[in-house]
């Protein structure tokens, strides 16, 4: 078996296939160089122990939301912690793991991946210009796809962030902020603040907007320095590293095969919340039911996201791409009204029908109904953009 792709969706998919009964593994990941990703963060949340645990470098019991009029609220998911993880510490547990399994690591660009008669064929080129092929049974894709497929709605969900570093103590490190609507809202989308609090004198920081286009580096940066001064009042700060990226938001139809033997994971096996952009959860769903239908002998593993939340996804991204609800005002009241442990499965695709059913009387009820009325008859468009890259949840 070979696993393309050495990101969140490649390295999790191995790890998962690392036990004994396990077939063998190949992982081709790309070497130093434009292709490989610069360090990420990844947030999820979770409620319990696991082997990832290690590589956590964060977490937070309590969430906070900040409206548009200044108010706050504060909530705890329990038995839910909110966790975070940076890509740097995920690779080295994994691959740390992988060495002791013995599963072979290639460093080496994937070219083409393609189906054969008996299985499929990986073509490779290594860092000093030697080509390879690779045969395998199966072959699991994490590659970005060149272009998203055809949706009737598509944002993007794009951020900058930085970790910044005050003089004294300005960061409450038991709170998360996942959302704070106090800064100017564009014209089209919405846009809010995010602040992860790892000491009383460190956070990341992020800008991120849900929108139909990305900002300049430049447009994140002033936003960035607004949202410091004017929102958080911080006096002086030094910014340690900074961080950017894009995540598709549509309601498009993920295949997960390109063929009988070839598969998609991770974001493009459709693992992308579209509502929210959170990633690494779903992504160790899809990784760990991958793994189990493989030992079963099965290769029908469920979905990363069920029907039922891709539909109301779908929904909540016309009324926002329409501008019938307001998207700030719709996130806050969902946290005032939806007991927090709830709303918070409900964003991780884990309530009941019922559960659903009282978190949707809680929302706009009329613009949300007159869009899934509309939804059926809109035709599915191609984009004309490429696709966004990796997430960072």
């Amino acid at each position: 078996m070979v696993i393309v792709g050495g990101g969140a969706a490649g390295l999790s998919l191995a790890h998962r296939l690392t036990a004994p009964t396990s077939p063998t593994v190949t992982l081709v990941e790309a070497p130093d160089g434009p292709l490989r990703p610069p360090e990420r963060t990844w947030c999820y949340w979770a409620d319990d122990t696991s082997d990832l645990d290690e590589a956590v470098s964060a977490s937070w019991a309590r969430l906070r939301v900040h409206g548009t009029d200044g108010r706050a609220v504060t909530v705890d998911p329990a038995p839910l912690t909110y966790r975070m993880l940076r890509s740097t510490d995920f690779e080295r547990l994994v691959r740390s793991r992988l060495d002791a399994c013995g599963v072979r690591v290639l460093r080496a660009t994937a070219d083409t991946v393609r189906d054969t008669a008996d299985g499929a064929e990986v073509h490779c080129t290594s860092a000093d210009g030697t080509t390879l092929s690779l045969r395998a049974r199966q072959v699991f894709d994490s590659r970005p796809r060149r272009t998203l497929p055809p949706a009737r709605t598509r944002l993007l969900q794009h951020f900058r962030g930085w970790y910044v570093h005050t003089g004294t103590d300005r960061f409450d490190p038991e709170v998360a902020d996942l959302m704070d609507f106090r800064v100017p809202q564009p014209r089209h989308g919405l846009a809010f603040g995010y602040v992860l609090p790892l000491s009383p004198d460190r956070a990341l920081v992020e800008y991120t907007e849900f929108s139909r286009t990305p900002l300049t580096t430049e447009a994140y940066e002033a936003a960035l320095v607004r949202y410091c001064r004017d929102t958080l009042r911080l006096d002086g700060y030094t910014v340690d590293s900074a961080e950017q990226g894009v995540i598709p938001m549509t309601d498009a139809h993920f295949a997960r095969r390109a063929g009988p033997a070839v598969h998609r994971i991770g974001t493009a096996g459709g693992a992308t919340r579209p509502a929210t952009g959170y990633t690494f959860a779903a992504v160790q769903r899809q990784s760990r039911a991958i793994a189990s239908a493989l030992l079963a002998g099965r290769m029908a593993a469920p979905p990363p996201h069920g029907r039922r939340a891709l539909a109301m996804d779908a929904v909540l991204l016309r009324a926002l791409d329409t501008g019938r609800i307001n998207g700030p005002d719709f996130f806050t009241d969902l946290f005032r009204r939806v007991p927090p442990e709830r709303l918070l499965r409900f964003l991780d695709g884990d309530t009941s029908l019922w559960e659903e059913w009282s978190i949707g009387l809680r929302t706009p009820v009329g613009p949300m109904l007159r869009t899934a009325v509309e939804l059926p008859f809109l035709p599915r468009r191609s984009p004309s953009a490429p696709s966004a890259g990796e997430s960072r949840r």
